[in-house]
């Protein structure tokens, strides 16, 4: 007679593609583990298209419900935010009093906003990394147009990563639907990207950056960089020794890790992120993936689903008594759209850029939701990228589908 095998607690804390890859994966065996998914939101949160949320796109293309990804699927899924480990017991506790025995613990609690401390920034500046923040943004271009019956004076994205480069690419053609719909006629419009340091996306090559450069100010975005942010008001932002009159400041510069590592005493190395061995792991049986590991890559989607899928795998050999596999990070494909049918690829070597970019970028998205969901759910997802979501002015939703 074959013994029964116990089976594992697996806690898996943070609701992103990290945790919802593993999530996924490790649902396979289901007659082995009992999987629970603690999550802050009651969404995945698809942050490669916010971009795009935040100048008019549907809601739906970043908002993936946790239900829909793991129906039929036997996940536990737990409303809340975690608040400390207890090492002794192998238990970890919710900030609502909730405890979680594990055996198995992956911890993906992705990143916070860092402002650097500078005055004023988190007051006034806007910010796209979450629905909530690509709605207020998205509401307040819209509104300053009707109050006003013009642009902004100047529209300032602080940071010059991908999703500053988005974004100012996708501002001008934005506002322009917008004065049209609305009948305001032409106004000149200002974008700018604010750089501290001396290059766009410092950490790829110089070229794949001096082309995305032309290509902005081919569209109409000016860009400063060696510019240091000093402050701002609800009225303008100083850079350098100079003021810019703005309503309008987007900040897309910094993040730290998640504070539950340094107040919990995980080891944190020069880089902020978390120490991992060979198997990511922080300690045994407390994997780090995605945002919060020291890894190659951290930060980008593409390298949090690797996490996810490479720690389930782990999980499951070592559950049946086979040695683990050493992490081995994914060879990344950069693509970064900049405006209306162009974008910038780097794969390896290579890179090319205009409309096959967009189709690549395309293409991307519709992995990305593959990664999560059914084929024809994340094909019928992606469907909804053509088209404006609708809008609470009247006028804005009656012509949606029209543009």
């Amino acid at each position: 007679m074959t013994e029964k095998i116990k089976k594992e607690n697996i806690v898996i804390v943070g609701g992103g593609f990290a945790g919802v890859k593993a999530a996924l994966f490790l649902s396979k065996y289901s007659n082995f583990f009992n999987i629970t998914l603690i999550s802050e939101t009651d969404n995945l949160r698809y942050y490669p298209l916010l971009y795009k949320f935040a100048t008019g796109a549907n809601q739906v293309l970043v908002s993936i419900p946790l239900t829909k990804i793991f129906q039929n699927k036997k996940i536990k899924i737990v409303h809340g935010s975690i608040a400390s480990l207890d090492r002794s017991t192998k238990s970890i506790h919710l900030v609502d009093n909730q405890t979680f025995n594990f055996d198995k613990l992956i911890l993906a609690l992705g990143v916070v906003t860092n402002y650097f401390g500078i005055d004023g920034i988190e007051d006034y500046a806007y910010s796209i990394k979450s629905e909530a923040e690509a709605m207020k943004f998205n509401r307040h271009l819209h509104d300053y147009l009707i109050a006003n019956h013009q642009p902004d004076d100047h529209y300032v994205v602080i940071g010059a990563g991908p999703t500053g480069i988005e974004l100012a690419a996708e501002l001008p053609e934005y506002l322009r639907y917008l004065m049209k719909i609305h009948h305001l006629g032409r106004h000149a419009i200002k974008v700018e990207i604010i750089e501290a340091l001396n290059q766009l996306l410092p950490r790829l090559p110089k070229p794949y950056a001096q082309r995305i450069s032309k290509k902005l100010i081919s569209i109409g975005v000016s860009l400063k960089l060696n510019s240091k942010v000093i402050s701002q008001n609800d009225s303008e932002i100083t850079v350098n020794d100079q003021t810019i009159k703005s309503k309008t400041v987007v900040w897309t510069a910094g993040v730290a890790n998640h504070p539950f590592y340094k107040a919990n005493n995980f080891l944190i190395t020069q880089h902020g992120k978390i120490a991992c061995d060979i198997f990511l792991q922080a300690e045994d049986n407390i994997f780090i993936a995605g945002d919060n590991a020291n890894t190659p890559f951290s930060g980008l989607a593409q390298t949090a689903l690797h996490d996810g899928q490479s720690i389930a795998e782990n999980i499951v050999r070592n559950h049946f008594g086979y040695q683990m596999k050493a992490y081995k990070p994914k060879n990344i494909i950069t693509v970064i759209p900049v405006g209306p049918k162009f974008s910038a690829v780097l794969w390896g070597k290579k890179k090319f850029y205009g409309f096959y970019g967009s189709v690549m970028r395309h293409l991307a998205d519709i992995d990305g939701y593959m990664n999560v969901l059914p084929w024809y759910s994340a094909l019928a997802l992606w469907l909804k990228y053509f088209h404006r979501r609708p809008q609470t002015c009247p006028i804005c939703q009656s012509t949606n589908g029209q543009n």
